[in-house]
């Protein structure tokens, strides 16, 4: 078992306990969560807690056990990534399109995590992490290219993704899009949960979804081949599963590529995947607190489009 401790602060007060340890532990479901607070894994002021609608309240020490890592069955794999910065703390990549970040269903291989073990044998035992994640401390789509962080120990994991939780790190993604609206700029705030009828998209709820800030700037914007295209830049305050692409799309500016939430409307030649790159991160470092910037350089097949748009 690995124990993790946390101190709940005031924008957690009156969150329910699993709601709360989903915020600070991005990389693990709430319904995992709450599996371990029901099997009496979570401790609150070092008393077990089984209840997950248990009422949090600001300053209480949270206590959570961990059970032992999976990742013995995940195969090590050449690490073939472009690298933007890496210390014996932290590595950040520019992760390409095509890739997914760890294993699942249906891709138990080709992963981040699996060129990760390729170059560091060890880092499956460094980490006692479930759900063969070791090092993730968060995630971009399958079709999303930029900048990924990785910690590369427990204690950096542990920092790295306080800083995500707490909303203490800068995320700013370019992104081409379709249409042409009047509006050049703006700024949603939604609840953003799983769509109630196609379970494979997310959708702006009412209820029972995560909290999603998103503000966006159209750069530039021109019709290309007869289509209305825009260059929009798109910074992110939270990181909900597919938070670009929703909101985006429910403006009128479904991303070019992304026939989930656009679909046929954003088809456009020679384009095979959606055109999102995270452009520049910056977080705090997890050894001393300094905040460190990164940019991934912008991928051909965006860059290409950026040009036709700006010409």
């Amino acid at each position: 078992m690995r124990k993790i401790d946390f101190t709940a602060g005031d924008n957690h007060a009156g969150l329910r306990l699993d709601r709360c340890l989903a915020e600070l532990m991005t990389d693990y479901s709430r319904t995992m969560l709450a599996n371990l607070i029901k099997d009496g894994q979570v401790r609150v002021d070092g008393t077990v807690v089984d209840a997950p609608r248990f009422a949090v309240r600001s300053g209480m020490l949270l206590q959570i056990e961990l059970p032992e890592a999976k990742t013995e069955t995940i195969s090590p794999e050449p690490f073939a990534f472009d690298i933007l910065f890496e210390d014996s703390q932290m590595l950040v990549i520019n992760k390409p399109a095509g890739v997914v970040v760890h294993p699942a269903a249906g891709n138990p291989d080709g992963t981040v995590v699996n060129a990760l073990l390729g170059r560091y044998p060890d880092m499956a035992e460094r980490f006692s992490c479930v759900d063969a994640r070791p090092g993730i401390v968060h995630r971009l789509d399958k079709d999303t290219s930029g900048c990924l962080a990785i910690a590369k120990t427990p204690e950096a994991l542990f920092k790295l993704g306080a800083a995500f939780a707490n909303r203490d790190t800068a995320k700013t993604y370019l992104a081409i899009c379709r249409g042409m609206p009047q509006q050049q700029s703006g700024e949603l705030k939604t609840l953003i949960g799983r769509h109630p009828v196609n379970r494979q998209k997310m959708a702006i709820v009412e209820r029972n979804g995560k909290e999603a800030h998103t503000k966006y700037r159209i750069v530039a914007q021109k019709l290309v081949n007869d289509i209305p295209l825009s260059l929009v830049k798109v910074q992110i305050f939270t990181g909900r599963t597919h938070q670009i692409r929703v909101h985006l799309a429910s403006v009128g500016l479904p991303i070019i590529g992304d026939t989930l939430y656009g679909n046929r409307n954003t088809v456009f030649p020679g384009v095979t995947r959606q055109m999102l790159h995270a452009w520049k991160l910056s977080l705090p470092h997890p050894g001393d607190g300094k905040t460190v910037h990164f940019t991934a350089p912008i991928p051909e097949d965006i860059a290409a489009l950026q040009t036709l748009i700006e010409s």
